[in-house]
């Protein structure tokens, strides 16, 4: 029988998230543009849904909607009082049940439905020597990255990968953004999309 999530856990698992922060934030300022600020915040709302609750005579809908905390958010500050989600990390500590896994992909996919260039992962810290867990094999479709650390605190090496994968993927994301909306990118036309599996 899976262990559930109790209140402590869950309060652990808060604590851990919140000394992640200004970790994460200092590690990926190098992508900064110009234009394009990040940050990272933890327990932020990002959409996932939107209700049509009615149409004004010209046709454009008025428009409510639902939203989900995430763990951790990675975001593009930009002029004007404006941000871009760029990156969902969520985060479990010591354990995984095949709910969680389920939910949090369920998660992954209504995200993207509202925002398509958004990239989402999981973060599972003090698993030993496990690796990532079979369960998210089978029921992770929807994560573009899974990371498992040994301890609470990633060592050296785990954190240069954790991090160069997670510049890539915010650049990732303003790739994807670009061209879902026209904006120019190296070149106009591409004959290839290819996403290729990588294990470490």
């Amino acid at each position: 029988m899976e262990e559930e999530d109790t209140p402590t856990r869950l309060q652990d698992e808060s604590a851990w998230v919140k000394t992640l922060i200004p970790q994460l934030e200092e590690a990926i300022r190098e992508t900064s543009t110009e234009v394009l600020h990040p940050k990272v915040s933890d327990r932020k709302r990002l959409a996932y849904r939107y209700e049509v609750s009615q149409y004004s005579n010209s046709g454009n809908p008025k428009t409510k909607a639902t939203t989900y905390q995430t763990d951790v958010l990675v975001w593009d500050e930009m002029d004007g009082d404006l941000w871009i989600p760029r990156v969902v990390i969520e985060c479990k500590l010591a354990h995984l049940t095949t709910h969680d896994a389920i939910t949090y992909s369920n998660k992954a996919a209504t995200h993207k439905e509202v925002h398509p260039y958004l990239r989402y992962g999981i973060l599972i810290g003090k698993l030993g020597a496990k690796g990532v867990p079979k369960r998210l094999f089978r029921h992770g479709a929807s994560f573009d990255f899974m990371m498992v650390w040994r301890g609470e605190s990633a060592s050296p090496d785990e954190w240069v990968r954790f991090i160069e994968m997670l510049r890539a993927e915010i650049q990732t994301s303003r790739k994807i953004e670009c061209l879902i909306n026209g904006k120019p990118l190296d070149g106009d036309n591409y004959s290839l999309v290819h996403r290729p599996l990588v294990l470490q």
